[in-house]
């Protein structure tokens, strides 16, 4: 009874919204959007506004093309009185540039120019003739004819989004955006079914057919019942049908229309999702300085269980697995694989070696060259072509399997039975409730074992033959002998313009190459502990730009040693790692020539103005995680780099983090001692305690500082300018007390991202503190440290750490 009273509550407060919506779109039928009203993109017209301010329709910003290099922007619709401006409608097929423009024209049509003046979109109003237009407080921007009568509205073309006043008919759909900045179409879609089921379908791209089973219905099919899907003024979303029949799709309160704005969205990674938003000037925005959209229910609420397809990657991309964090599906990628688009990890993994070829003498053909990844409770369901099983298979048997058959990618071992799985592996798992084992084969210490391919002997015999058989040899052998004389003349004559030589693959380059490189040292990038960094770009190929670093070195550094170090450092080779180029050793000139990195360092990032969001966050820590494993146990001779800081951490043009400075350390490690000396009240900066104890320097002084780095990737504040300010605490003892009174908030500051994926952010501080234990032995290896980062180990609860008054 309880329950069909505040039905009919809901459903008078829904009748009294219909009529004052139906008397506010009388009101407005006079709109003030004459015929003849124009919008430019990028110039200074205001965009057109809803009566009470809450919709504006306009242009929004793109992020820039890097194809033309140009501002690029969408005709759009978006709430307008909030801080985080919301699209809810856009047209993502008609991107423009600067210039372009929105126009009523005098004719009645709305028309979209592009900069050059071409049409690039119409609204078909079939032969009505428009006499005005308005943007309506629903959110709903119409084209009214002289009669007042809507001939065209945004509401019949939703996007991704629907609001309070909008229906979807039968065999409308919403459409999911490629990713949270990339309007263009995703991979999921919302359909309201002819049979009058409400559908959530994965999709190819581009054709958007439909990629296996729906992953959630309502199961409402009746085919006859003439249903649509309506989210009424009063915050609830349900199926009606003709007999006004209701089916919920809401199950939960979404608070009063007065304090709260609504929307239902299909969101890039696939669920439905209800949102709330406060009001301004409300009473529930009371004490709130940045309100921010709240998920209010997630349909379903675990994507990575339910989109499971013999076709189609599943949640995530190829060769990614999918873990459900607080209902979000997060896309990770096994050891020896990396993202396809680190902005969008959707898209998958990719190997970071050589897919196996099956050739005789590929690294695959060698078990010394092979080695397995394991993943406890992950499976990749539908791409198994073999299945072994039987008493005698355990889990070594099920890997020499795979290790014997070359087109093993990974295999799963569950008790007595193993399946063989080929490239790509889709449908990626990995939950509690898997009881499995992915075994991932990689190239051991993931080194890419690159080898000729060896040539059919039959075919080069038959050549030789029919050669020797006729006059075609003869010219042959005389062409053979033109093309090596041209070689060795042209050699000699490189060899005459080019006096640098190239040792163990690293460019030796002169102090003059580099001077000239640099225009006299001109332009300066950066200056850390070892030295300054310098912009440069060598002449013979300008299109390349090269971070030159020039050291301070002492003079009694020897040629040999430094020449020996410097191969050592060449000798690495990781994704995470800025690759060296080359170096110069010329009396006591000592310089170092590193790939240029675009979007300079990590401080630069995390410490601006606007906050990177907390996914590139999450995708950076895991990155330097990674490289900082390589130095410690993956290389051949173990890399202590002694100076992890965001400064030391270079992000590429897809904002991939790559550790810089490595191995210097060891060439000038007095200068190591004197940057330790620091008198900053309340923290050491990323410094270990046992430099100031003058103990052993082993490799978990590099977790120390990973530690107070990711403190500051979880904060994006600086521990240096925080115990600078007015703080009576170090950022790490700070920390650690929203960390023990369960106000992991405050370190986000609300950041709606992150406030989604609290068990993530709860996960990176409690590794942090773990990281920056006042003993070693407590801290973990940089091993362990990435797989607690990326949920394949538990973390515990970690102790508090030492104040540094102690220490």
């Amino acid at each position: 009874m309880a329950f069909r009273a505040k039905r009919f509550r809901l459903f008078l407060l829904s009748l009294v919204f219909s009529l004052l919506s139906a008397i506010l779109a009388v009101g407005q039928s006079n709109c003030s959007i004459n015929l003849g009203a124009v919008l430019t993109a990028g110039g200074n017209s205001r965009p057109w506004i809803s009566p009470a301010g809450d919709f504006a329709f306009g242009f929004q910003p793109l992020p820039r093309s890097l194809s033309t290099n140009q501002d690029r922007f969408l005709l759009a619709i978006w709430y307008d009185k909030i801080p985080e401006p919301t699209v809810v409608w856009f047209l993502n097929d008609h991107p423009v540039q600067e210039g372009s423009r929105i126009q009523l024209t005098n004719e009645g049509q709305l028309i979209l120019y592009n900069s050059q003046g071409q049409q690039e979109w119409k609204a078909e109003t079939g032969n009505e003739r428009t006499a005005c237009a308005a943007m309506l407080d629903s959110g709903n921007f119409v084209l009214i004819s002289g009669a007042s009568i809507y001939i065209w509205e945004s509401f019949r073309l939703p996007t991704d989004t629907i609001l309070p006043g909008q229906r979807l008919s039968k065999n409308g759909r919403l459409i999911s955006r490629r990713s949270d900045t990339d309007y263009a179409d995703g991979r999921f879609q919302l359909r309201m079914q002819l049979d009058g089921n409400l559908v959530l379908y994965p999709v190819f791209l581009p054709t958007q057919a439909v990629a296996g089973k729906a992953y959630w219905a309502s199961m409402t099919n009746r085919p006859d019942a003439d249903s649509e899907l309506v989210f009424d003024e009063a915050g609830l979303i349900y199926i009606e049908d003709r007999n006004k029949n209701i089916f919920n799709v809401t199950e939960r309160d979404m608070g009063s229309r007065q304090d709260f704005y609504y929307m239902a969205r299909i969101d890039y990674d696939g669920p439905l999702r209800l949102y709330n938003h406060p009001r301004r000037n409300s009473t529930a925005d009371a004490g709130r300085s940045t309100p921010a959209w709240s998920v209010v229910q997630t349909t379903p609420e675990d994507m990575c269980g339910r989109v499971l397809a013999e076709l189609g990657s599943g949640a995530c991309g190829y060769n990614s697995y999918c873990v459900n964090s607080n209902g979000r599906p997060n896309c990770l990628c096994p050891q020896g694989y990396s993202l396809v688009d680190p902005l969008d990890k959707s898209q998958g993994c990719k190997p970071d070696f050589q897919l196996p070829s099956c050739q005789q003498n590929g690294w695959e053909s060698s078990i010394d060259s092979v080695e397995f990844k394991e993943l406890n409770n992950t499976d990749w369901p539908f791409t198994d072509y073999e299945h072994q099983t039987g008493p005698e298979v355990d889990k070594q048997k099920c890997k020499e399997f795979c290790l014997r058959d070359c087109f093993c990618a990974a295999a799963i071992y569950n008790g007595n039975d193993c399946w063989k799985k080929r490239f790509p592996l889709s449908n990626g798992r990995q939950s509690t409730d898997v009881n499995r084992i992915a075994l991932i084969k990689v190239p051991r210490n993931n080194q890419t074992i690159l080898c000729p391919k060896r040539k059919d002997q039959s075919t080069l015999v038959l050549v030789v033959s029919i050669l020797l058989g006729s006059s075609v040899f003869f010219n042959f052998l005389l062409l053979i002998a033109i093309s090596v004389a041209i070689f060795f003349v042209y050699r000699k004559k490189m060899l005459n313009l080019q006096p640098a030589s190239t040792l163990y693959g690293i460019r030796r380059y002169t102090y003059k190459e580099l001077e000239e490189a640099t225009e006299g040292f001109k332009q300066q990038l950066g200056r850390g502990s070892f030295g300054t960094v310098y912009k440069g770009v060598i002449p013979s190929n300008p299109m390349r730009y090269l971070a030159i670093k020039k050291l301070d070195m002492a003079e009694k550094q020897g040629e040999n040693e430094f020449t020996t170090e410097v191969i050592a450092i060449g000798q690495t080779h990781h994704k995470n790692l800025v690759n060296l180029l080359g170096y110069c050793d010329e009396g006591t000139n000592r310089l170092l020539v590193y790939e240029y990195m675009s979007n300079g360092s990590l401080a630069s990032l995390l410490f601006s103005t606007s906050k990177p969001r907390w996914s590139q966050r999450l995708q950076i820590a895991f990155g330097i995680a990674r490289g900082l494993t390589y130095l410690h146990e993956e290389c051949s001779t173990q890399i202590i780099h002694c100076d992890v800081k965001p400064q030391n951490i270079l992000l590429d043009e897809y904002l991939v983090p790559k550790i810089s400075d490595f191995g210097l350390a060891k060439l000038l490690l007095s200068e190591q001692s004197r940057a330790a000396r620091t008198h900053i009240r309340g923290t050491v900066g990323y410094f270990a305690p046992e430099w100031f104890r003058k103990a052993s320097i082993t490799a978990k002084v590099d977790v120390y500082s990973f530690g107070v780095m990711l403190l500051e990737i979880v904060c994006c504040m600086s521990s240096v300018k925080f115990a600078m300010g007015d703080q009576e605490e170090a950022l790490i003892d700070w920390v650690y007390d929203c960390y023990s009174q369960e106000k992991l908030g405050m370190l986000v500051e609300d950041e709606e991202e992150a406030m989604n994926d609290m068990k993530g952010v709860a996960r990176l501080v409690m590794v942090a503190i773990w990281c920056i234990q006042e003993d070693p032995s407590l801290r973990p290896s940089m091993r362990r440290v990435t797989q607690m980062l990326e949920g394949v180990a538990e973390v515990s609860d970690p102790p508090r750490p030492s104040p540094f008054g102690s220490s």
